[in-house]
This record gives structure tokens, sequence and C-alpha cells, in this order.
């Protein structure tokens, strides 16, 4: 990911302020971790020590290589789906693993000097309760189908679409069978379940070859039980990210070539009057608008929870906010900023794509983006220089933190908030991140508010170790939470799958 300069034009400023980093309110530095247990290296004759810390209740070493995707079922958490490249030749095949969580025994509160036990360390070994073959390549990219989970779908390198149904018991293992394969493109960049009940069984991919794809499954069809519902040609690039809205209607979609489109998947917008010229989108801007074009190309997006506008990140630490048309009745608006509580279809049509906010405060690319839950309404932006930055969209984007060193100066690969948390005082306010230092991390951002000082149970809540860190080889490529936040678990670039308990 490009490191050059962000694009500024100085004469959009009268459109909206860029907001630097000087805006913030507040800066908090990483902690360091404690706890380290010294271990010898295992080999006869080398006296050299390292420093290992598992704070795991169970793992799962199936993968040979590199793990890079992880699903989590939306009904039955405990079961987890995996991906990645198996065996060090080239032209290795991908592979990928299922496995319940469920047989994890939860690790007892243990005083600080539980280290020097070393049968308190002992965790869960979760071995694959189904083996996901039949790629060529590399596995990048897994999801459950919403919103019950009926079907498994894997995306891989090799440009295959494999597609597994999914039943799950009252008593005994979860089943999976396998259901067809559909190949449309060259290399599947992220997949992407559609969350609308009307549409259920729907699920998006973007493609290296700048494609979108919407399929729909429907396994009594043996026929074609894999049917193509819409495709996509306007990216010039790679298509790096998709996101739905809330609602299931709206396709967000993004480029190395820094467009972005948005997609009226299912006509919601056509009934309305609210489509752009082409037809097929609510949104459209490209590199030709320079004071959207984010030079070096745009690597992820995020829609917030009221549908009402949509962020996107790219190289150089730059991000562009951008209104999108309230397509449903039932969508809840902020109460300050974004579109207006009942707006007709011309308000409507005005606020889809508009540039609501411009920001630049990190120094390096944008590689994850997540919004709290309602009621906050908070933006998270982890970037390839380490850091995680936290806006207020209630506040035109203002920088509530910027929580310089998050990952050890490691790249942040994702930043996701706990849905449901067991606590009501913490809802919306719990995110946990994972980075290329190989630490999953959970920060409590109650005290990231502009108007006063860290709160005292603000900063780094919980930290977990376990994966190897840093350079190559090392590092945390993902991890699914659940909806409360209790359990994470991790896929990681050593090829080792972990579960941590909050």
């Amino acid at each position: 990911m490009s490191s050059n300069a962000p694009h500024h034009n100085p004469a959009d400023e009268e459109d909206f302020p860029e907001l630097l980093e000087d805006d913030a309110q507040e800066v908090m530095e990483d902690a360091d971790g404690d706890g380290d247990v010294a271990m010898d290296s295992g080999d006869e004759g080398d006296n050299e020590e390292i420093l290992l810390q598992n704070d795991s209740i169970a793992y799962s070493d199936a993968h040979k290589d590199s793990v890079f995707a992880i699903a989590q079922h939306p009904l039955h958490p405990n079961l987890v789906a995996t991906g990645g490249s198996e065996g060090d030749a080239d032209d290795a095949p991908g592979k990928g693993y299922v496995i319940d969580t469920s047989a994890a025994a939860s690790r007892p509160v243990l005083p600080p000097s539980y280290n020097s036990d070393p049968g308190a360390k002992q965790n869960t070994e979760l071995k694959p309760i189904f083996a996901i073959d039949g790629h060529t390549d590399s596995i990048n990219a897994l999801a459950f189908t919403l919103p019950r989970g009926d079907f498994l779908v894997s995306g891989g390198l090799d440009g295959r679409l494999r597609v597994y149904s999914v039943t799950v018991p009252n008593s005994g293992p979860a089943q999976f069978k396998f259901v067809g394969e559909s190949q449309e493109t060259e290399e599947i960049n992220w997949l992407a379940p559609c969350p609308s009940a009307d549409y259920p069984n729907a699920i998006a991919l973007g493609a290296s070859d700048g494609s979108v794809w919407v399929f729909t499954i429907d396994a009594s069809d043996s026929s074609n039980p894999i049917q193509i519902v819409q495709t996509y040609f306007h990216h010039t690039g790679p298509c790096t990210a998709g996101a739905w809205s809330p609602d299931g209607l709206l396709l967000a979609t993004v480029s190395e070539d820094s467009s972005l489109h948005v997609f009226d998947v299912w006509g919601a917008a056509s009934a309305k009057s609210l489509v752009t010229d082409n037809g097929q989108t609510v949104v459209s801007l490209t590199e030709a608008d320079q004071r959207f074009f984010v030079e070096g190309g745009l690597y992820s997006v995020a829609v917030s929870p009221t549908g009402a506008f949509v962020a996107v990140g790219g190289a150089a630490g730059g991000i562009r906010v951008v209104g999108l048309p309230r397509l449903t009745s039932a969508t809840t608006q902020p109460q300050r900023g974004g579109a207006r509580r009942g707006a007709g279809a011309a308000d409507q049509a005005t606020q889809a794509g508009t540039i609501l906010a411009a920001m630049n405060v990190q120094q390096d690319g944008i590689e994850t983006l997540a919004f709290a839950p309602a009621p906050q309404t908070l933006l998270a932006a982890g970037s390839v220089d380490g850091s995680i930055a936290i806006f207020d969209s209630s506040r035109s984007f203002a920088v509530r933190k910027h929580i310089h060193g998050a990952h050890d100066g490691e790249s942040v690969v994702k930043v996701d908030f706990v849905k449901s948390p067991t606590s009501s005082a913490l809802a919306g306010w719990l995110l946990t991140s994972c980075g290329l230092d190989g630490v999953v991390r959970r920060w409590d951002l109650r005290g990231a508010t502009a108007t006063g000082g860290a709160a005292a149970t603000s900063g780094l809540n919980k930290e977990w170790k376990g994966h190897r860190g840093g350079g190559e080889g090392g590092g945390v490529l993902g991890f699914v939470q659940g909806e409360t936040g209790e359990r994470v678990v991790t896929a990681g670039d050593d090829s080792v799958v972990l579960v941590f308990e909050a």
C-alpha cells in the first residue's frame, strides 16, 4: 500500500474542512504487556531463551501454512471456519477447516503466579469437524450466509466460489455438505453476505479484475444451486473491499483505482428514482472528482448503522465519508449530522454522493474501518502505521482519540466493535483490534470524549498474546468475536488458530 503524501486541494477547503491530527482531543500511548514467560527454544545445545506468552484457552494447528480467512456462524458462534494455503510450493492448493470452539473449556481465574504452574497453562486442542477442499489456490475469503447461516461459502485466489450446506442438529456435531461451485473470475478478493431477511442466502464478491458479483444460493435447485443475481464492471482496478448497508439493499465497493460505487442490487433505489445515470448505482465517485480522490487507491469500506453514509479508507491515511440515500422508513437517522429525518426524494438525492468529510490523520494506508453500533456515533480506522483513530460522526467526524502505537508500529489488520457486550454500560464502547505484531487488543473508548479528559476506565482494556508477531510469517490476519465478544478466535499468519476468553 502506498505511503505517499495524501492528496490535498486547497480549493476544496470551502466545501469541507480537512481533519488533521491536531484536531485530536486525546492521544493514548500503547501499554506494554506483562506476564511474559522465559522458555527454552527447544533445541539442544542452544542456550538462547525466548519470551513466550500464550493467553489462549484453545488452539487448532490443522493448517500447515498461513490462515488468511475466518468466519463465524451467525446463530451458532461456536462454529468457526478458517481458510488459507497449504504447503510450501507456489502452486499448493488452498485448504480450510471448521472447528467447534464449544469444546474449549473456560480457563479458571488464576493468581498472577499462574505462569509458574505448567498445568494452569494447558489449553484445549480443537480438532477440525470438517475440511474445506477443492480449491487449487489459497482460500482468502470465507462467509456464512445470512440471516440463518444456511450455507458456508469459500472464495479463493483460484477464482472458485464453493458452497456447502450447514445443518446444526439439536444433538451431535454440525453437518456440512458440498452444494456446488461457481467460477466467474480469476481471483476472489472478498466475500460479503447480504444481511436482508427478504433476500436470504445472497452473497457478494469482489474480484482482482475489478468485477463485482452477487449470487443467491438455493440448494433445492440441484441443476443450478448458485444463481447469478447481478454483475457489475464499473471498477477499472482490483476490487479491494465491499460492505452491505444494514438493510441489505445497497452494496458499497471500493477499488485500487480510487473509485467507490454503491450498487442498487435489488432495485429499491430505482423504484424511488434515486439511481445515477448508469441505472445501477446510487453513488459513483472516481478519481475524476479531486475532492474525493485518494492517491494510491482505496482498500477498506464500512456503512454506518443508520445507513446514512459510507466511509472509505485508502493509501496515505486518506478517509472519505459520503452520504447515501435513505431507502427504508425503518432506518433511524443520527441525531446530529447525516440525512434529515423524513427527508423527501429530492433531499435524499442531494444527500447521496455528497462528500461529508475528508480525514488524513494517519500516516499510512487505512486497512480497516468499523462503525460502533447505535446509539454510539464512533468510527474506528486502523492503519498500516500501527495506529487506530476514532472519529465522531455526530461532530463532523472530528477526531475523538488517536491511539498511536496501538500495535507496536506494526500494521493494524482489523478493528471491530463488540456489538452486544454483557455489560450495558459498555454498549458501543468496546473495540477489538488485531495486528501484525501478533497481539489482539480490546479498547474501552468511554474516555474518548471531545470535551473532557480520559475517564478512569478508558484505554487498553485487555490484550491477548499467543501468536508469533512481526516480520515474515507472523501476525494476526483476522478474528471473529460473536455478538458479545466473550470469546475471540483468531487467524494467524503463523498457521495457528487460537481461542481467547475475555
